[in-house]
């Protein structure tokens, strides 16, 4: 992990104590249906590591992080960067043909 990444990370672990978390409609139909918990992600955000950062993203500068729950499940989060509030965008679990891995990209169909 790069060191702008472990930055990113330091900045959302911040964002998750203070409370300053919002989840977008999207993001809590995907937990849902994939059965996370808000606990689950927030660990998941927490302990994971940046994968793909996207700076260009609508709703302003983004990353993808692979992370896993207690029980090491592993899950996907996208979420903001750079806002004063931790946006959660979108949440899934890393599943075949799209990721060979939870950090690896499978072939694009």
């Amino acid at each position: 992990m790069e060191a702008h990444d472990d930055a990113i990370i330091e900045r959302l672990r911040h964002q998750i104590r203070s409370g300053n978390i919002r989840v977008s409609h999207h993001a809590h139909q995907e937990m849902v249906e994939d059965g996370f918990t808000l606990d689950e992600v927030l660990y998941a955000i927490a302990s994971g590591q940046v994968i793909e950062n996207y700076p260009q993203h609508r709703r302003g500068a983004c990353c993808l992080i692979s992370g896993s729950t207690q029980a090491g499940r592993p899950v996907h989060v996208v979420c903001t960067t750079t806002h004063p509030i931790l946006i959660i965008i979108t949440v899934y679990e890393p599943k075949p043909p799209k990721w060979l891995t939870p950090t690896q990209r499978g072939q694009h169909l």
